[in-house]
């Protein structure tokens, strides 16, 4: 039996309807309170697994702010939990740790918004599909047309999207309508290891494998008309769902970066609760080692992200037979979930430089920030939550307490309730195609486990975790969307 599938039996005290205290107290060596946002409806989930305890251990390290977080899409994790959040003070010996990014760095979504009606779309939704995986890389190991060498790669991971606009595979509204305008400043693509570039110079442009998809997904319902109409959301509207992330190039720097850190911890004192929470001052040689190339690896997912919504464009158009532009085919926005950045939040009475971990977890600034795109900051941040196949997914906004709360974050997606091998074990005797096919939605993947492993009874119900995030304030409510038909690895 693995730390995953035991469950968790320590406290869990209710601050409110929509958030659970682990107190420092707990365990010695905690410096701050964790924090769980979960509801009566989910708080059976956090505690079914370890996850919590991770919030538990986040809680140790160095420097760290206000409390250890937990969005309601917790589940098990490498170090930290699949939903956790943390902020770190340098200036007060704060540590970067690759576990709270996790080893696919910024796995992210983008959504694309089209001026297609379902009545246009179900014509030919079987063959838009069917289209989608013949021509998009879809799969474990898959590589695309899109292939960069060394000095190129380099190239594209220190200037990001902005490098696919030189060559005529971006937007300028691309660009700016990607987190961080696509490009983390400060990457160090020369900190990037010959073997990350091997495994990443064929697979820009693909969407990988496990949780990764493209799905095709209509508007159902609007519950914030003025934010939807920013975003040029209308119910019974056609959208495309991507997500992916840095592929094997981003998992190869996660696991340089582990093994580089291996002796870290004790070089500067730290004394941790799990070894995979190793981890490095971030102002020492080590951490910024680690994030110039985290950073490099980010850019790259921001551009691998770029190239499949590119690829999706020309399917559209050769099966509409129009140009992509003339169906509307504009990117509302992309986040990333895996990620640490260095953000001014306020910390009691001060406003200072912090290093924010986001795994498994989605920014979501509110309305006036300046991090925000010119045309959505009088309403917010787009927030895309992407759910299970056969139910939904959510376009939210950053809420209004989400900086007081929880650095500007909100959750991820629905999470896990299913592991990998239960889900797989659950799907045996069944065809999970055409389960989905008989609830309206058309399934393509490159293995039969592929399917079973992401049936949507493996995940909680994205309607209830953004609900909680909605009445805490993180982030709120803008347009449910229902998938049509979705490709996978």
């Amino acid at each position: 039996m693995t730390a995953a599938d035991r469950s968790y039996s320590g406290p869990l005290e209710r601050v409110d309807d929509c958030c659970y205290r682990i107190p420092k107290s707990y365990r010695p060596g905690m410096l701050v309170d964790g924090l769980v946002f979960a509801d009566e409806r989910l708080i059976e989930h956090v505690r079914s697994d370890r996850a919590a305890e991770q919030v538990a251990n986040v809680a140790f390290l160095p420097g760290i702010q206000t409390a250890s977080l937990a969005m309601p899409d917790i589940h098990w994790g490498y170090g930290f939990c699949i939903g956790g959040v943390c902020a770190t003070d340098p200036a007060a010996g704060g540590v970067v740790s690759p576990g709270g990014v996790g080893y696919d760095i910024n796995c992210g979504v983008r959504l694309v918004r089209t001026n297609l009606s379902l009545a246009d779309l179900e014509p030919v939704l079987v063959r838009l599909v069917d289209q989608l995986m013949r021509d998009v890389p879809v799969g474990v190991g898959r590589g695309g047309r899109h292939v960069f060498s060394p000095a190129e790669l380099r190239q594209l991971m220190r200037e990001g999207v902005g490098y696919l606009v030189q060559r005529g595979l971006a937007t300028a509204d691309d660009r700016l309508c990607t987190e961080a305008e696509g490009c983390i400043a400060e990457a160090r693509p020369e900190l990037v290891s010959d073997r990350a570039l091997f495994r990443g110079q064929d697979q820009c442009g693909t969407v990988g494998a496990g949780n990764h998809f493209i799905e095709v997904q209509v508007v159902d319902r609007v519950e914030d008309a003025r934010a939807a109409a920013a975003f040029g959301l209308a119910v019974g509207q056609i959208c495309v769902l991507i997500h992916s992330g840095s592929r094997g190039l981003g998992y190869q720097v996660c696991d340089d970066a582990l093994r580089a850190l291996r002796d870290a911890p004790a070089k500067y004192g730290i004394t941790l609760p799990d070894r995979q929470l190793v981890c490095a001052p971030v102002e020492s040689p080590e951490g910024s080692h680690y994030l110039g190339a985290m950073r490099a690896a980010a850019n790259y997912a921001f551009c691998n992200r770029q190239l499949l919504m590119w690829q999706v464009r020309e399917v559209f158009a050769r099966v509409f037979a129009k140009p992509w532009d003339a169906l509307g085919m504009e990117l509302l926005y992309d986040v990333a979930h895996n990620i640490a950045k260095i953000e001014t939040h306020a910390v009691g009475q001060e406003h200072k430089p912090v290093c924010v971990h986001r795994k498994g977890a989605t920014r979501a600034f509110p309305a006036g920030h300046h991090d925000i795109p010119d045309r959505y900051r009088a309403i917010g941040q787009p927030v895309i939550i992407p759910g299970d196949m056969g139910r939904a997914s959510w376009v939210l906004v950053g809420g209004p307490r989400s900086l007081a709360r929880s650095f500007g974050t909100t959750c991820h997606g629905a999470g896990r309730c299913l592991s990998r091998t239960a889900a797989t074990r659950a799907a045996k005797g069944r065809n999970i195609q055409h389960e989905l096919a008989r609830g309206g939605v058309i399934a393509r993947s490159r293995s039969r486990e592929g399917l079973a492993e992401e049936q949507p009874a493996a995940y909680k119900d994205v309607d209830v975790v953004v609900d909680v995030v909605h009445r805490a304030g993180l982030s709120t409510k803008v347009a449910r969307l229902r998938p049509l038909g979705v490709i996978k690895g």
